[in-house]
């Protein structure tokens, strides 16, 4: 049963009587429990549509276009919790006092499909798998981490085997895409134990259309949880050459180069990206997989279409983690900064709040830009990076923009993924001052 929250003006649902607060029951007398289930049913061109209104059940016929939107905004689906314990769990290395929505653990095959959450579909159960390809809920995005038993369930902290193979075995030969992950945990799931695992996801390509391997984030908050450490730079190195010969043999095999390392691996080691022909079709892009690679094309595509001088003199204070810092002053900033009277300062944001090994841009936090910006000279706007803000603007601390702005008495601005946008806000500030 779900919850009609809204009928759209001048849609279907409303000429025909529709109204919110009414409960779709079944449509063509399948059961409707979520959205998704409502958009799979809802798709043919005639459709009966069980309503639930107070004590009373109405049947209505509705004929319309195939896949036409009827106009109805539904309830949100819950998010289904993860039973899990996984050794490196970000959950876990939250210190105390954070808002409650911080301290849940996700493992929903729904929000892998809508949004690319990974699962590791440890839970998920055979209605459930039989669902996934009924409804083609395609693509979807796994944390496999190994697939060698015993390191799984070290990884993962469960106690049984959970089928993984057998699963992924059925979703794809029930023609559903799958993207996989292994959070690379260095003495654990590297060495014998990763080519295992690649191994044995290449069998199922193309189903399993690519793997991305992310090295392990940790915390300074881990005091009781397992042990581990992060990668060195020797060891960073050493898995981008390793991979790049494994992607030799596997381009061989497959025809593609089927796993690809994120951003992290290049900055930390030290070493250049890749170009784009790495990352065939840039697949996990939103995991930090390539994202540098197509920010640097995209800019160097697009910033020549840039005035090469602004009338009014303006001052930009771009903030950023520690670890895009030096890419984006190389890349981006300095390309920028011939822009004649544009000044640009690239500060790079030190971690304390969760320690300073975390250093991507999207963990910062408000009191920690707010401490760290204090005293200086921010101009007339300071850009902020993409994912630092949740759904409802909200650092992970709690801080918000419009604090930040009154503390320093200075103008905010988050942009977006495409870094072209920033031409864009530049020519904005130009004719604004």
């Amino acid at each position: 049963m779900l919850e009609i929250v809204k009928v759209i003006p001048n849609s279907v649902a409303r000429e025909i009587g529709i109204v919110p607060g009414d409960f779709i029951l079944k449509i063509n007398s399948e059961s409707i429990n979520d959205q998704l289930d409502y958009r799979f049913n809802s798709a043919e061109e005639y459709i009966e549509l069980l309503v639930q209104r107070g004590d009373e059940q109405i049947l209505f016929e509705i004929e319309k276009e195939y896949e036409e939107d009827i106009g109805l905004d539904l309830q949100e689906m819950k998010m289904k919790s993860c039973g899990n314990n996984c050794v490196f769990c970000f959950v876990y290395q939250n210190p105390a006092g954070m808002r409650k929505a911080l301290y849940f653990k996700d493992e929903d095959y729904r929000y892998s499909f809508l949004y690319g959450h990974y699962v590791t579909l440890t839970t998920v159960n055979d209605a459930e798998l039989r669902r996934i390809v009924k409804q083609q809920l395609s693509p979807l995005y796994i944390s496999v981490h190994s697939t060698e038993e015993k390191t799984r369930k070290l990884l993962l902290g469960i106690k049984k085997d959970d089928r993984l193979l057998e699963k992924i075995d059925y979703l794809v030969k029930g023609g559903i895409e799958l993207h996989a992950q292994i959070v690379l945990c260095p003495g654990i799931n590297d060495g014998i134990i990763f080519d295992q695992t690649v191994e044995d996801l290449k069998q199922f390509y193309p189903g399993i259309k690519s793997i991305a391997i992310v090295p392990v984030g940790l915390t300074k908050h881990r005091n009781d949880l397992f042990e581990l450490r992060l990668h060195t730079n020797n060891e960073l190195q050493n898995m981008i050459d390793y991979t790049n010969d494994y992607r030799k043999k596997l381009k061989k095999q497959l025809g593609t180069s089927f796993i690809y390392l994120a951003d992290e691996f290049y900055i930390k080691a030290g070493t250049s990206f890749p170009s784009a022909e790495y990352y065939d079709g840039f697949y996990q892009i939103e995991n930090g997989v390539g994202e540098f690679r197509d920010m640097i094309d995209n800019f160097d595509n697009n910033h020549n279409t840039m005035s090469t001088e602004i009338n009014t003199p303006a001052h930009i204070t771009w903030v950023t983690g520690k670890l895009a810092a030096e890419s984006l002053e190389k890349f981006i900033v300095s390309k920028l900064k011939v822009i004649k009277n544009l000044s640009i300062d690239l500060i790079s944001i030190k971690n304390n709040f969760y320690g300073e090994n975390i250093t991507i841009s999207g963990l910062l936090t408000g009191q920690d830009i707010y401490e760290q910006l204090n005293g200086k000279e921010l101009g007339d706007i300071v850009f902020l990076p993409p994912k630092v803000l949740n759904a409802e603007s909200l650092f992970l601390d709690n801080w918000t923009i419009s604090m930040l702005e009154e503390k320093l008495d200075t103008k905010f601005y988050v942009y977006k993924d495409e870094i072209t946008e920033i031409a864009d806000v530049i020519n904005n500030i130009r004719k604004s001052l």
